[in-house]
């Protein structure tokens, strides 16, 4: 079996699934391909070091574009004489997608897995339809990605569940925490992005919002999980802001202040999953320079930008981007869902439906719904694990 997975959060998705293969499978597995120490603690061993390949955004991608296609060279023929039963390729697509694609030109046969759907549903939605040509099944983490599929003439596409699910229990707040958010100074979770240039653009203009929020008579403490690797740019950015914020370091102390938090304010990402799970009312803010919202305007197919908004099928979080992002208009969308009212009460309702929309039927988690299907195909297939080379042998 061979895995190829392109950044840090591939390989967590990687080792999960590694886990549940073994637990599943009623023969030893013998696993392949590119991943990071997540996927190697599953005891996979990775042609090459995963940060070759874990590159994110144009500049970042051209200043290393010829290691990237040696590497993707390299995968290819790694895969090919290895003649695996079914080759698992994981999010990243501007990497794993280049291998999968030469690959089953050389190996037509050979079943191909996709964790992780492409946003085809949002921009270049034609990419759904050429997805057909090298990938059998798309695993879906998102619950209206099998209708994009389908409506887009992509790949069969199946829901196994977001990871998030699997991290519910991290996610919700006790007792204790719950009566913090009721309490007379409540906390407010700000997070600015992962990104230099998000972290860069957007915290001048979440101070400002925090600094009308205060002068409109709310109060209120401030929580910022900083990202490690920008950590001293956040404390440098956040040093002039007129209210203070606690810098919060680590995953669990993050997962902490969400379940204390009583609203947030955030950059457009996953995190706004995450708080929408823990159940925190927010309003969703971003910019891009004005060259590429040029671009990313004619690219977007979809009404907006914030992915519980996409899941629950409604605008039901306020979403602020580029000229709208204002420290004005921040403050006005957060100030009603500090207090209890009908703004904070209509979030909160929608949130609590994302439990429904996202659960799988049989209450299996995610992992393991990944992996029964990935050893249906191969069962499929024909072949079976450690076959003699004719058994192997593609069509």
């Amino acid at each position: 079996m061979w895995l190829v997975a392109g950044e840090e959060s591939g390989d967590q998705l990687g080792a999960k699934l590694i886990r549940s293969l073994r637990a599943l499978s009623d023969r030893p597995l013998s696993l392949s391909g590119v991943g990071g120490d997540a996927m190697a603690a599953e005891g996979m061993d990775s042609l090459f070091p995963l940060e070759d390949v874990a590159v994110i955004g144009y500049l970042a991608v051209a200043a290393r574009i010829r290691l990237l296609m040696r590497r993707i060279r390299q995968t290819v023929r790694a895969c090919v004489a290895a003649r695996p039963d079914v080759l698992v390729i994981i999010d990243s697509p501007g990497f794993t997608h280049a291998v999968a694609s030469r690959v089953r030109r050389q190996l037509p046969g050979l079943p191909v897995v996709d964790y992780v759907s492409p946003s085809v549903w949002a921009w270049r939605p034609w990419r759904a339809k050429t997805m057909r040509g090298y990938i059998d099944h798309v695993l879906a983490l998102l619950p209206f990605e099998p209708d994009a599929h389908r409506r887009l003439d992509g790949p069969a596409c199946t829901y196994v569940g977001h990871p998030l699910i699997e991290r519910l229990s991290e996610l919700r707040p006790g007792p204790a925490e719950t009566a913090t958010r009721q309490g007379p100074s409540p906390v407010l979770a700000v997070l600015p992005g992962s990104r230099r240039t998000e972290i860069e653009r957007l915290m001048p203009i979440f101070g400002s919002a925090l600094a009308k929020l205060q002068a409109q008579g709310h109060a209120f403490t401030v929580e910022l999980p900083a990202v490690t690797r920008h950590r001293a740019l956040i404390a440098r950015l956040a040093a002039s802001w007129p209210v203070a914020p606690r810098l919060i370091d680590g995953e669990a102390d993050k997962l902490a202040t969400f379940r204390r938090a009583r609203a947030a304010l955030a950059a457009s990402g996953t995190v706004t999953l995450e708080l929408a799970l823990s159940g925190v009312p927010m309003v969703v803010a971003y910019q891009v320079p004005k060259i590429e919202e040029v671009i990313v305007r004619r690219l977007i197919q979809v009404p907006t930008i914030v992915l519980p908004n996409l899941i629950l099928g409604e605008n039901a979080i306020p979403e602020l981007i580029q000229s709208d992002c204002t420290p004005e208009r921040l403050a006005a969308a957060l100030g009603p869902l500090l207090p209890d009212g009908p703004a904070r009460a209509a979030q909160e309702a929608a949130l609590a439906r994302l439990d429904a929309t996202m659960r799988l039927p049989d209450g299996d988690d995610p992992s393991r719904s990944a992996a029964r299907i990935v050893l249906s195909i191969i069962r499929r297939s024909g072949d079976r694990f450690g076959g003699d080379d004719d058994a192997r042998t593609r069509s």
